[in-house]
């Protein structure tokens, strides 16, 4: 399936990445990456270092007549997010992924891509393998854990690099040069329950939220999209009292910088409300269809009998469940003041999980401003705080904050028009980039994003435009090449 894509152009981009397809590379479980990296660095007879994060460094000389100009790190992380749809088989630590062409696009079946940030990397392997490039020295940085965590960027060295200008190709609209982007951090919640035995002569369901778009907590956060914990806790949250309702499990959503696309629970109601409660899950699935017309179009809202379960939360622990999930923030919190149309600050309510004794929540906050990050955070812990659980700040990470003066900014923008004959666009990303944090542990370090097309990152709809891989390919050569 995945050789199809070999008669794409530009090929060298695309002969890496078809490699690439075929490598496993979960975020904490980059091994095998990390092994074709290092295999390959060498393969080509080039310097090829990897750091105790497992960062990989791999360097090339200048070419003949480039050897004064200035030293350049070209910058992707190589992991990638796993989510499948919910029938899909796929092992993410052993299998390969499985991309077809789709009109325009290249697609995953049922799967993330892993474009994100995959196609950065095959770039920089294609720099690094070509012969007919003219540019100055150039160091390729693979970043680990780069989606859960940052781990590679908070762990670098600052002996490890040399260059003071870098490329990160992790941004994922083309036409668009990132020259800043939000700080982040995580905010984790573990808030216990009780249990008892389920009352008799009840009646039990499995009640799903599925075939929510899902998408980036960053770049898409801005689009309205549904929240599969947030729509399936309200609708438990409406029915609790109203029918007496049992709360058995919940789950929903999975990764921390993804927007939850999916979620189930198991709940328990007397018999005597049977009808009247499943004709208020007719209405509220319509109610969700209507409200999600124009962003999720696709949204289901089902119920199924299941086995009744042997105990449920009390009612006093399924109240403070429900309602902290009600209340906590989710979406946008604040656009910027200076920027039209640009988040400043966000916070993703991500992850909901039952564990034996307590229910796990997982959030996560970005800004473009480090106090409003923070205010963010603490929103969430003042919500959870006041339902009795236990709540842990992690991963604050730094912005990214624009430089007006930057050079390989100008000589980006400049290279861009001399090749597309238009302007491109120059501003601040709210998803957030390693530049941040790579940006605070070397001073001086110019820097800019760019990329090609990606839409639905972090989620199965994940697709990279094909057109626009050529455009971004010419454009990093052109940058290079003009380098002096």
């Amino acid at each position: 399936m995945n050789k199809e894509l070999l008669s794409l152009k530009p090929h060298r981009i695309w002969h890496y990445f078809v490699e690439i397809l075929d490598i496993p590379r979960p975020s904490n479980k980059e091994e095998k990456i990390i092994e074709y990296l290092l295999k390959f660095g060498k393969s080509q007879n080039l310097e090829t270092l990897k750091d105790e994060a497992g960062n990989v460094l791999i360097r090339k000389p200048a070419t003949k007549g480039k050897e004064n100009v200035p030293s350049i790190v070209l910058q992707s992380h190589i992991d990638m997010v796993c989510e499948k749809n919910n029938d899909k088989v796929h092992d993410f630590e052993n299998d390969p992924i499985e991309a077809y062409i789709d009109g325009d696009w290249v697609k995953a079946n049922g799967t993330t891509l892993g474009a994100d940030d995959g196609i950065g990397v095959a770039s920089q392997l294609a720099v690094l393998e070509a012969n007919d490039i003219a540019h100055g020295p150039i160091e390729c940085l693979f970043t680990v854990n780069e989606e859960q965590g940052l781990t590679g960027a908070f762990e670098l060295k600052p002996d490890f690099l040399k260059s003071r200008i870098l490329l990160n190709l992790d941004s994922e609209d083309e036409g668009q040069l990132f020259i800043g982007c939000a700080g982040g951090m995580d905010t984790s919640i573990e808030l216990p329950f009780e249990l008892t035995p389920t009352p008799s002569n009840s009646k039990a369901y499995k009640i799903d939220v599925k075939g929510l778009l899902g998408g980036h907590s960053g770049d898409e956060i801005h689009k309205r999209l549904g929240n599969a914990n947030k729509i399936l806790n309200r609708f438990l949250w409406e029915s609790a009292k109203r029918f007496d309702l049992g709360l058995a499990y919940f789950e929903g959503g999975n990764l921390r910088n993804a927007i939850a696309r999916e979620g189930h629970a198991i709940i328990c109601i007397p018999e005597r409300h049977k009808d009247d409660f499943e004709e208020s899950v007719d209405l509220f699935r319509e109610h969700i269809k209507t409200h999600f017309k124009l962003t999720d179009s696709k949204v289901t809202f089902l119920l199924d009998t299941t086995d009744l379960p042997e105990k449920v939360l009390t009612k006093d622990s399924r109240d403070k469940f429900l309602n902290a999930v009600y209340a906590c923030p989710h979406g946008v919190i604040a656009f910027s003041a200076e920027i039209p149309d640009f988040v400043e600050t966000s916070t993703n309510l991500a992850a909901i999980r039952t564990m034996n004794e307590y229910f796990k929540i997982t959030t996560s906050q970005r800004s473009s401003v480090e106090n409003q990050k923070w205010n963010a955070a603490n929103m969430v812990n003042s919500v959870f705080s006041l339902a009795g659980a236990r709540v842990k700040h992690s991963g604050s990470y730094p912005g990214w904050q624009p430089n007006p003066d930057s050079k390989i900014v100008a000589r980006t923008v400049e290279s861009y028009k001399k090749l597309f004959n238009t302007e491109p666009e120059v501003l601040a990303i709210h998803a957030g980039l390693e530049c941040g944090l790579i940006g605070d542990k070397y001073e001086g370090m110019d820097m800019i994003s760019f990329g090609p097309t990606i839409k639905g990152a972090h989620s199965p709809d994940e697709r990279l435009h094909i057109e626009s891989t050529q455009k971004y390919w010419d454009l990093l050569i052109h940058v290079l090449e003009g380098i002096n």
